[in-house]
């Protein structure tokens, strides 16, 4: 039961999760930062914080009933930002990197096979004979 445990853990698809995990995490915390007070000071600017400027109000004088289309485009925006991040900064150059591995491990030239070297010989022997 513990050997099968720890081949699932040692698996390569396992470290790989645990290490895209902590990766996104750290990637969520700085493109937040960059959201909150980069982007979201520019949709402010035109309306965006302001809930009369991207919002409206299905009822008048009940607050839970606005809709906030400032907050839906800032998170949008958060998510395409960190979805660039990922795919520039990971995706891009882990694929470049398994494709330069790939073009490493492409075969050589084969080896001849034993009766394509037993036929060289053979002809050597009788070119050799033949002088």
């Amino acid at each position: 039961m513990l050997k099968g445990f720890k081949d699932f853990i040692m698996r390569g698809n396992v470290l790989d999760l645990a290490v895209a995990v902590v990766m996104g995490t750290a990637f969520t915390a700085v493109v937040t930062a960059v959201v909150t007070n980069i982007i979201n000071p520019l949709i402010a600017s035109i309306g965006g914080s302001n809930v009369s400027g991207l919002a409206w109000h299905i009822v008048d004088g009940n607050e839970k009933s606005i809709m906030d289309f400032g907050a839906v485009l800032t998170a949008v925006i958060n998510f395409l930002v960190i979805a660039v991040v990922v795919y520039f900064v990971l995706v891009l150059p882990v694929k470049k990197i398994q494709e330069r591995r790939k073009r490493g491990q492409e075969p050589g030239p084969a080896e001849p096979t034993q009766v394509e070297l037993l036929a060289e010989i053979r002809d050597l022997l009788r070119q050799q004979q033949n002088r």
